[in-house]
């Protein structure tokens, strides 16, 4: 794949590239991933959306694709004794670890707001404000060509939603910028009193969904 080419997967490729830059960081121990680990990888019930019921022969047709594109194929350093599989995401694009994951829960979970990333990233990389997360999302629109964009938002609803642009394209909406929320906070004393509880409900949630991922992989490297 040359640099500035467009990237279109499939829905699985997605799955398989997103699934394997999120277990080399989270565990590292156990990454590269067998053929078996990774079809656990793409099928878990946590921290996927939606949930896939993908076969072996899907994963390696997937893998096959990503070797031609130089996005994901056999491990570099594997010993030969069971085939192991990694990304090459960062010599494809040369991503910050922000990046990294911002565009690992996008491929994972699909389109979501800054709120949600900020959360749903914190096992990946942790965003201190909103800010951050918006800033990375900046860059990975600014690319050439775009990685992300910005969905219509939805009647009803405070934030736009952000999807990534690696499979078919999405409905997306102009921004030259995207604007960080001010230090100085207007809303009312109970809306701050909401948007607190929220995300302290999140980060509660994103740990628990850490220690199911991490037991998942404790379970999958007994089998893989």
């Amino acid at each position: 794949m040359s640099v500035g080419d467009p990237v279109v997967l499939t829905a699985v490729e997605a799955r398989v590239l997103g699934a394997l830059v999120e277990k080399e960081i989270t565990t590292p121990d156990y990454y590269p991933l067998s053929l078996n680990a990774l079809v656990n990888a793409c099928n878990q019930r946590s921290n996927r959306e939606p949930v896939m019921n993908v076969s072996e022969d899907d994963v390696r047709r997937a893998l096959n694709t990503l070797q031609d594109r130089d996005l994901a194929g056999h491990a570099r350093s594997s010993d030969g004794r069971v085939a192991k599989y990694e990304h090459w995401l960062g010599e494809a694009f040369n991503f910050s670890r922000a990046e990294v994951a911002l565009l690992c829960v996008l491929l994972l979970r699909g389109p979501q707001t800054p709120g949600e990333l900020r959360g749903r990233t914190e096992r990946l990389h942790r965003f201190d404000e909103i800010s951050d997360v918006l800033s990375g999302l900046q860059k990975l629109i600014d690319r050439d060509p775009s990685l992300v964009a910005i969905l219509p938002r939805q009647p009803g609803t405070k934030e736009s939603r952000y999807a990534h642009l690696l499979c078919d394209p999405v409905e997306s909406i102009a921004m030259p910028a995207i604007e960080a929320p001010s230090h100085r906070d207007s809303s009312s004393p109970e809306q701050q009193f909401d948007n607190e509880r929220i995300e302290k409900l999140e980060a509660e949630v994103s740990d628990l969904r850490r220690h199911v991922d991490d037991l998942d992989q404790k379970i999958q490297s007994l089998f893989g």
